[in-house]
């Protein structure tokens, strides 16, 4: 009965495992690729600017010095959001290697649990019928 219960336990934690993998998966293929869509997006950094109530309180070299920092990141953002399609294959194999190696886990935990209950079974902790040749005293 031990042995029913750890593999349905096994088997429940591979089938949560595979569940959540595909869900991730869908959810990271789906935001890369709608990830080209925002290709404007990054050109709108030039328009940021402090708020006014900061505006105050902060030095202009280095609100100038920001300004400056953010507009020269707005084209490495451009072609990062531009390519990111392009990792959807990638993404797939990383997806189906780091499922692989859970279920290995899984799989290797299941074992354990087989072997486990073995040994204590084997030392008398189980339940089971005493051969006949056993006298009880």
């Amino acid at each position: 009965m031990f042995y029913l219960l750890s593999w349905f336990l096994v088997f429940g934690l591979f089938a949560l495992w595979s569940l959540t993998a595909w869900a991730v998966h869908a959810v990271a293929v789906w935001s890369v690729s709608n990830a080209s869509a925002l290709t404007g997006v990054a050109s709108g950094v030039e328009g940021l600017r402090l708020p006014e109530w900061l505006a105050p309180w902060v030095p202009p070299e280095i609100a100038q010095a920001m300004t400056s920092l953010l507009a020269g990141f707005a084209p490495v953002v451009e072609s990062l959001l531009q390519t990111a399609p392009a990792l959807t294959g990638g993404l797939t194999v990383v997806t189906w290697v780091v499922w692989g190696l859970g279920s290995v886990l899984l799989v290797l935990l299941g074992a354990g649990l087989h072997l486990l209950i073995a040994i204590w079974r084997r030392r008398g902790g189980g339940s089971g019928p005493q051969p006949a040749n056993q006298v009880a005293t």
